[in-house]
């Protein structure tokens, strides 16, 4: 017999965190178990905040289809009972979990996918540019991700910059630019040795970049939630973000690197915040990307109990007593 709980979980972040338009003192998680003779499997989602997704909507997603989960629903019948989204995201997390434990296996083995080691960037936040400075400096990795918007952009990351000027540095924007503030800013980022540009303008209203040639990288996060996106997105962006949240959950992630892959398109991996449960199957994603963005859980000011460690940027300790 198989046996499903839905909860609600609220998670405080050490700080406020800040991006474009939005700022989060705590991050509220659906957390999923799942009991198959004497077996568990769990997994748990943060949801697409910018799509209206909450903890409350993402349980009654849940709920809806707790009876076709209880009388056996697999993953792949997962994909067409509920649309991409937290839900679908935590309910695949745990059927994975619980699929790799009753093989006895691993989830690399289980996925299909070869095993690395991966080095996550650490984010910093938007704030004032010597708040944001100060940050890079007390940070000991080498790959640093800065969230920025449309004000005093240039101020910020030039902050950054001088103040790590042997970092690798990525920009994320999270929508918050014009595509006239692209151009004017794009040649002067690569000046500065940026490496990349995340989802510089709104979802939906990216179209000019299809006949714009970008002297940086550009990846589509907002702008490709799922495969069903990937067509728009490969014409607009040289690179795809993959979230879980987004794609709901591991089984369509997979499929989306594959896709983006085939398609010649760079991939990196991305969080919604979370705790260590969240950020383990995208670590399984984290294999076949070139940027890995998996901090989340460093933001909160608790973790689950056996974390993955990150030391450095190096991430490790994904063992089967918290997944896979």
């Amino acid at each position: 017999m198989r046996t499903f709980t839905f909860e609600v979980q609220s998670w405080p972040l050490k700080e406020p965190f800040s991006i474009t338009g939005h700022t989060w003192t705590n991050t509220n998680i659906l957390f999923v178990t799942i009991s198959e003779n004497g077996v568990v499997g769990r997994g748990e989602a943060t949801g697409v905040y910018y799509l209206g997704e909450n903890g409350d909507s993402m349980l009654r997603d849940a709920e809806s289809v707790r009876s076709a989960l209880e009388s056996g629903a697999n993953r792949e019948q997962l994909l067409t009972l509920l649309p991409h989204g937290g839900a679908r995201n935590a309910i695949d997390s745990a059927l994975w979990d619980l699929e790799a434990k009753r093989a006895g296996t691993s989830i690399f083995e289980l996925s299909n996918v070869t095993q690395k080691e991966i080095h996550t960037v650490n984010t910093i936040g938007i704030d004032t540019p010597e708040v944001m400075a100060a940050k890079a400096r007390a940070m000991t990795v080498k790959n640093i991700k800065v969230k920025l918007n449309g004000e005093r952009a240039m101020e910020r990351i030039s902050a950054v910059c001088e103040a790590r000027p042997d970092a690798s540095i990525v920009v994320d924007v999270n929508q918050g630019w014009t595509f006239e503030q692209l151009v004017e800013l794009a040649p002067r980022f690569k000046a500065l040795g940026i490496k990349m540009i995340e989802q510089p303008l709104p979802r939906g209203e990216d179209a000019d970049l299809e006949d714009y040639d970008s002297p940086i990288t550009l990846c589509a996060d907002e702008s490709c939630l799922d495969t069903s996106e990937l067509e728009q997105a490969s014409r607009r962006y040289q690179m795809i973000n993959i979230k879980l949240d987004k794609t709901g959950g591991l089984t369509e992630a997979l499929k989306l690197a594959r896709q983006a892959t085939d398609k010649g398109l760079k991939l990196m991996v991305g969080n919604m915040m979370g705790t260590s449960l969240g950020m383990a199957p995208a670590f399984v994603i984290a294999q076949l990307c070139e940027y890995v963005d998996l901090d989340g859980a460093l933001f909160l000011s608790e973790d689950r109990e056996h974390p993955m460690s990150y030391e450095d940027g190096l991430v490790t300790g994904l063992t089967p007593a918290l997944w896979g």
